[in-house]
């Protein structure tokens, strides 16, 4: 397979919350990776980070980090916006003890602030974020994240640029986000086909092999995004999605954050496999 699949955080039929556990119960399940959740705080010790690496590199799951959900860059407030800096500095060097190579992150919300005006804030501040963790991490990715509501900084768009603009800094493509964004606007087999050309476009056919892509359920109303969702349970064409990442050779691991985070995860996976075989 091109593509590794896995979960956002520990499976719910892990033995123990522990990441640890986690990577076991994925290599019980053939899943080969692992998006470690930084929910409230970068909250792991040397000694944790080298078992998890240890594990991981055993079981054959790569691993990647998704920094603490408080994090506005754009906060009006100096002191919050320089701790979401350094939220996003610790989770990178986390990663790198533990060898993950991708650090996921919200970035901002556009607040009282135009977007134009917004994004060279937050382009600014992981400017200062890349500077710091030049000799701390130098190998880890930024991964800016497609986010689902309105008022959250996060378009396509906006991330392909700053892609553009930073080195070490690449998408995180979240399709359900981006349905949710657009009140179910985005929703066939065709406009997924146009993100990827977008992304491609923007960043060349290596960013295509090298995706890191949330997929899940999702439910939204006006403001855009709502809640994630069982992928059954929602209207959002995750099979449309396989399809167009497929028909365009894409790579790179794809993230489950469903509320049944290993069963949606096993779900892609088997979708995945029954839509290649069929064309070989």
């Amino acid at each position: 397979m091109v593509f590794r699949f896995g979960t956002a955080g520990v499976p719910r039929s892990a033995e123990s919350r522990s990441t640890v556990a986690g990577l076991r119960r994925l290599g019980e399940l053939s899943l080969d990776c692992m998006e470690v959740q930084f929910v409230r705080g970068v909250r792991m010790s040397q000694q944790t980070a080298q078992e998890v690496r240890r594990e991981a590199e055993k079981l054959g799951i790569r691993l990647s980090v998704h920094a603490p959900y408080y994090i506005n860059l754009n906060s009006s407030s100096e002191h919050k916006s320089e701790a979401s800096l350094q939220r996003i500095v610790s989770s990178a060097i986390a990663a790198s003890a533990c060898s993950a190579r991708d650090v996921v992150f919200h970035a901002a919300y556009y607040m009282k602030a135009g977007r134009a005006e917004t994004y060279q804030v937050v382009r600014r501040m992981l400017e200062r974020a890349l500077e710091l963790l030049e000799s701390e991490a130098p190998e880890v990715v930024l991964r800016p994240e497609t986010t689902g509501r309105k008022s959250q900084f996060g378009t396509l768009e906006e991330v392909l640029t700053l892609s553009q603009e930073l080195e070490h800094v690449q998408p995180c493509v979240d399709f359900a986000h981006i349905y949710a964004r657009s009140r179910g606007g985005v929703n066939t087999y065709e406009q997924f086909l146009q993100v990827l050309e977008q992304v491609e476009q923007a960043l060349g056919g290596d960013a295509l092999r090298s995706m890191h892509i949330h997929l899940s359920g999702i439910l939204y109303g006006r403001g855009g995004e709502r809640s994630h969702a069982r992928l059954e349970d929602s209207e959002f064409r995750y099979r449309e999605v396989l399809r167009a990442l497929a028909d365009c050779g894409a790579a790179g691991s794809m993230v489950c954050e469903s509320p049944v985070l290993e069963d949606d995860a096993l779900l892609l996976r088997q979708s995945y496999a029954e839509l290649t075989s069929r064309r070989r």
